[in-house]
């Protein structure tokens, strides 16, 4: 096995997942590099692969600019073959990674990777959302204002968005959500590969309502519908509020706005105050 650097996916439930030549490398590697050597020793016992003689390292978000040229050493000055793993799926989505590889390119190190498990990929494989174009943008920050910070970021981003998130969170988040997109169709995956493995579409409101009926466990991926092509303007808009407004009580002519023309909820309820003030 040529000494470099080896980027291996992993199962993210099934083990049968995982391809004969990713488990050819894992077996033959010198050097398991991973986020947990815990949960890596765990695999290869499951995978029946001898960990015997083997070195694993931890690689981890904290101690990535450290341990980086230390494992480039490895293969180049001890001619050693390094397999870089993440707990679940491929290395280096959302997980660490992308220093190690990008150093050792520029150090001329063997790089390669094989191809395997992902769980965004898997997630809109399953959701029915368009895939010809994808926004993918990480885990969802946990404070209150960061989140709608970056939920608004995204909102009138031209194709489906996609997050990872826990299942501690996944309501709050949906709750947001629901501010920022209005009644635009979005999916949850959840147990992907696995027995009860579950993809719900619908409305951020609908997902809160059957997520707050149960109790799920685990990473979610949390995909949001691209932003409709807006053939109006923002008189239009105005106008259109405007007529509503006079046919119907404000908020529901907030709603009706927000429902037929995926709008931002508070952008619309700030526009239909400033009209009823004229």
């Amino acid at each position: 096995m040529q000494n470099g650097l080896y980027i291996v996916a992993t199962p993210i439930g099934n083990l049968g997942d995982l391809s004969p030549r990713a488990a050819e490398t894992l077996a033959n590697a010198d050097v398991i590099a991973c986020e947990d050597t815990r949960i890596a020793k765990k695999l290869f016992a499951l995978l029946n692969i001898s960990t015997a003689g083997k070195k694993f390292i931890v690689y981890q978000n904290y101690n990535e600019e450290d341990e980086a040229q230390k494992i480039i050493n490895l293969a180049v000055n001890d001619g050693k073959s390094i397999a870089l793993v993440s707990d679940a799926g491929s290395p280096l989505i959302s997980d660490p990674g992308y220093r190690l590889v990008r150093k050792a390119r520029e150090q001329n190190v063997f790089v390669t990777v094989l191809p395997g498990c992902c769980a965004l990929v898997c997630a809109l494989q399953l959701s029915g959302l368009p895939t010809n174009r994808f926004l993918f943008a990480g885990f969802i920050p946990n404070k209150d204002k960061a989140r709608a910070d970056t939920l608004k970021e995204v909102r009138d981003t031209k194709a489906t968005i996609v997050f990872y998130e826990t299942a501690q969170r996944i309501v709050k988040t949906l709750t947001a959500a629901a501010e920022i997109f209005g009644n635009r169709e979005m999916a949850v995956a959840r147990e992907i590969s696995k027995v009860y493995e579950e993809c719900v579409n619908g409305t951020a409101a609908e997902l809160i309502e059957h997520f707050s009926a149960k109790d799920p466990k685990g990473e979610m991926v949390l995909m949001i519908a691209p932003a409709a092509e807006k053939d109006f303007s923002d008189l239009d808009i105005a106008s259109l509020l405007r007529q509503k407004m006079a046919e119907m009580p404000l908020k529901s002519a907030v709603k009706e706005m927000v429902s037929a023309y995926g709008l931002n909820k508070n952008e619309i309820y700030e526009l239909a105050l400033k009209i009823k003030n004229e």
